[in-house]
């Protein structure tokens, strides 16, 4: 569901990562690196936020590249700080991922977004939630529409336990039938998710 060939990036001289190849079926695949290293620039490449200098990567066997409208319809994104519009409210934000992704089943993502305690916050603008309910309404919409691969940079960041639980619940949901890769300094988190955890420098490795 996840592929990568020859992934390369850098900014100025500084090499960021080099030749990185991974590929994936389901499953909770954890990055689990130093702080620095390049993870978040990795996930946000893998998302297609940003351009790599060289390498191709596949969402559901659609090219970011050449295909982008196909991988993107296929995929989640979870940044590490979840803003769209600041003044966009969490419900319009739902009802405009449900209208891209063709859903118009939502009330799977209204009973998470009831375990996550979202609902009385749904009508406030992004800009009056706090980090950890912006980064709620993020998750919500990964279970809107047909996708098959999440990617999450420090998904449980500013959960409180009720809500890290119901997210441990949905990752294990969702990895039996998608690609979910992460990254998080949460050891307790990334244990409870059962996640199969990869370093860059053994991406960069060819068997």
């Amino acid at each position: 569901m996840l592929r990568f060939e020859n992934l390369t990036k850098a900014y100025s001289e500084r090499v960021i990562f080099q030749g990185l190849h991974f590929a994936s079926t389901a499953g909770c695949i954890a990055l689990d690196d130093e702080s620095g290293s390049g993870k978040s620039t990795l996930l946000r490449l893998l998302a297609g936020a940003i351009e790599p200098d060289t390498g191709e990567v596949w969402i559901g066997g659609h090219s970011l590249h050449t295909d982008p409208l196909a991988a993107r319809s296929l995929l989640s994104y979870v940044p590490e700080d979840c803003m769209t519009y600041p003044d966009q409210t969490g419900r319009d934000y739902l009802q405009e991922v449900a209208s891209a992704r063709k859903n118009t089943q939502v009330s799977h993502a209204l009973d998470l977004a009831e375990r996550f305690d979202l609902m009385p916050h749904l009508d406030k603008r992004f800009e009056q939630m706090s980090y950890g309910t912006r980064k709620k309404v993020f998750l919500t919409a990964a279970v809107l529409g047909e996708t098959r691969v999440l990617i999450a940079d420090e998904p449980a960041g500013g959960l409180d336990a009720s809500a890290r639980a119901a997210l441990v619940d949905l990752f294990n949901a969702l990895a039996v039938t998608h690609t979910v890769f992460f990254c998080s300094y949460d050891e307790a988190f990334t244990q409870a998710c059962g996640a199969k955890r990869v370093k860059l420098a053994g991406l960069a490795a060819r068997d």
